[in-house]
């Protein structure tokens, strides 16, 4: 059931120019969706509108049946619960912080009571309810926000980056925390995120704004391995973007002349009717590319095989990025121990390989 539909909306902020158009969207009870996109492009903007907080410039936001502007504003907010990046905490108790929502509501002590305790134990910080909140480390602070939240067992809770300012540990602790929460309590969510895995992590469907639109919406999987145009693909992660044009079908897969070399790639739902010479870009995972040394390639697999040299080395933590010339550019990613026991470093000559069923084909 949906509990939200925009139609043709337009956001932006003072009245101005928009700075995101949507032209359809929807989202459904007790789902949790991920807004993704580089910084301007109007997630936080979309968010403020969904609580009323800004009114859109143009189009309808429906909820439930009734358009959003047939609810008294109040009524309406009163069914929503926000958190912010920053945590807005009163200089108050941990419990009369989780407890305001439930106050400003006029709900009874007797109720407010084990509702707050509930949450703050969920969220463990029910050891810390009578200690000062402005005392509180950044995570413990978020916690006590997110118990706010939960307590008011909203119909819609919006999130705001809400642990783009923590720690990497703190950060890690928190979301182990809060996915099975989100998933358990069934409220509906939308949240702002620059954080691919913690989108795949804790979100049902992505929704992905670029250049002041609606890209494309679907579930994780869907959007960061099959992306619906080259700015997706790029912003997701596929860092391998060959442009070439299809030059046969074979054994249910596209054969893409890619400068001179066929290569073999999965199509799209868009591809069925590609003809020979019709432009199309093939996407490649970093992940999905395996690496060897020249003289070490075994049988394989892989239907698609380049061979070249080694151009750039990033090292990720753990692993590193390897970006080898093979008259195009392909990125792999793999192990530091890998690329030591390979004896990588730039001109190293290598080849590379991956599978048909591990590529995305976008035909024009």
């Amino acid at each position: 059931m949906e509990l939200f539909e925009l139609r043709n909306l337009q956001v932006g902020r003072d009245g101005r120019q928009p700075i995101l158009t949507i032209d359809h969207l929807d989202i459904k009870a007790g789902e949790s969706l991920a807004l993704i996109g580089p910084n301007g492009c109007g997630k936080s903007t979309l968010l403020l509108t969904l609580a009323r907080l800004l009114p859109p410039l143009a189009g309808e936001i429906w909820f439930g049946r009734r358009p959003l502007s047939a609810y008294n504003a109040l009524d309406y907010r009163r069914r929503i619960g926000l958190v912010l990046q920053e945590p807005l905490l009163l200089d108050a108790s941990v419990f009369a912080n989780a407890a305001a929502g439930l106050r400003f509501r006029r709900l009874n002590r007797a109720e407010i009571a084990p509702r707050v305790g509930k949450w703050l134990e969920r969220l463990g910080v029910g050891h810390l309810k009578n200690h000062p909140a402005r005392q509180l480390s950044g995570g413990e602070a978020q916690r006590v926000s997110l118990a706010r939240a939960f307590a008011l067992e909203p119909d819609l809770l919006l999130l705001d980056e809400p642990f783009a300012a923590l720690d990497a540990p703190t950060r890690a602790g928190l979301l182990a925390d809060f996915q099975p929460l989100l998933a358990e309590s069934g409220v509906t969510a939308v949240f702002v995120t620059h954080d691919l895995d913690e989108a795949m992590m804790l979100a049902d469907r992505v929704a992905a704004l670029l250049d002041g639109r609606l890209r494309q919406a679907g579930p994780p999987e869907q959007v960061f391995s099959a992306p619906a145009d080259p700015d997706v693909a790029a912003f997701v992660g596929v860092e391998t973007i060959l442009p070439g044009r299809v030059a046969a079908r074979r054994n249910g897969y596209l054969v893409v002349d890619v400068g001179g070399r066929e290569l073999e790639g999965m199509g799209t739902a868009g591809s069925r009717s590609a003809v020979p010479g019709q432009e199309a870009m093939l996407c490649v995972r970093p992940e999905d590319v395996t690496l060897w040394a020249s003289q070490e390639l075994p049988p394989s697999s892989a239907r698609n095989q380049l061979s070249g040299r080694v151009a750039r080395l990033m090292p990720q933590g753990a692993q590193v990025k390897v970006v080898v010339d093979c008259g195009v550019p392909v990125t792999a990613l793999i192990t530091r121990a890998s690329a030591q026991e390979m004896g990588l470093v730039p001109g190293t000559g290598v080849t590379v390989t991956f599978k048909a069923s591990a590529t995305h084909l976008i035909v024009r």
